[in-house]
């Protein structure tokens, strides 16, 4: 028997969603008969990706361009989507680049902009969203953080410090809106397939690349995006209604913390 998840119908608002993981969960809610509405800075491979997604599912898919450190965009995306859809019962906040270096090395400017992206855009989507999934008597919000806001290694920063404060709001938002039915979690990435760590292969040795990854992972192998689609799914569903202010480790057993 098929695990129905109740996603029929729902209106998704996806950021980061032209390519890896967000694109992948796109795809995975649009295959569940959600409405879906992606937004990323780059207009033709945000197209390119609405396109891709509906050719694979049939659902339509709405593509807003927008960039996650701009208020005004922010603000286009959730009205385009009200507009277009009618409400908001989903968003899932994965808009963010991989920032990694040493303390010395970290300028202010750095510090600014990793911020805005990673800590003020889920903010800003969050706080335009929340008042839609009251009207609609509850709702689902997925901030995509890592594992290294749970545990930082060396020279990780300033991202091992905004995906702290991402797991810290998710934990802070299900408190608080708990009451309204709805529910927030947070995924922690580890490593997981994407254009990010595939442009770091060196001579394009994608598959040596990867394998050499995976020796980190006691699984013995770099995650899939379509697996972490199938994650943001679940959470999102009616299935997981008793689940709230969570962090969940998507990273094959690698971190340190559970």
């Amino acid at each position: 028997m098929a695990l129905d998840l109740g996603l029929g119908g729902k209106v998704a608002i996806i950021s980061g969603g032209s390519e890896g993981l967000g694109r992948a969960a796109a795809e995975r809610l649009a295959r569940e008969g959600a409405k879906v509405t992606i937004c990323a800075r780059r207009k033709d491979v945000l197209e390119a990706a609405a396109a891709g997604i509906k050719e694979a599912t049939g659902n339509e898919v709405l593509a807003v361009s927008a960039d996650a450190t701009r208020t005004a965009d922010i603000e286009n995306v959730v009205r385009a989507t009200v507009e277009r859809w009618g409400g908001v019962d989903i968003l899932l906040n994965n808009a963010g680049t991989s920032a990694a270096a040493a303390f010395e090395k970290v300028d202010d400017d750095t510090w600014h902009e990793d911020f805005e992206l990673k800590v003020m855009g889920a903010i800003r989507f969050c706080r335009l969203a929340i008042p839609q999934m009251k009207k609609r008597g509850g709702g689902r919000i997925v901030n995509v953080t890592t594992v290294g806001g749970k545990a930082p290694a060396p020279r990780s920063l300033p991202t091992s410090v905004s995906r702290a404060a991402g797991i810290n709001l998710t934990k802070s938002l299900a408190h608080e809106y708990a009451a309204d039915k709805i529910l927030v979690n947070t995924i922690c990435i580890g490593l997981v397939r994407s254009a990010q760590i595939d442009r770091r292969a060196k001579d394009g040795d994608l598959e040596g690349h990867y394998r050499e990854l995976a020796k980190r992972i006691p699984l013995g192998r770099v995650a899939h995006a379509s697996e972490f689609g199938d994650l943001v799914a679940f959470l999102v569903s009616d299935r997981a209604a008793y689940i709230t202010g969570t962090a969940i480790n998507f990273d094959g057993g690698m971190a340190a913390t559970v």
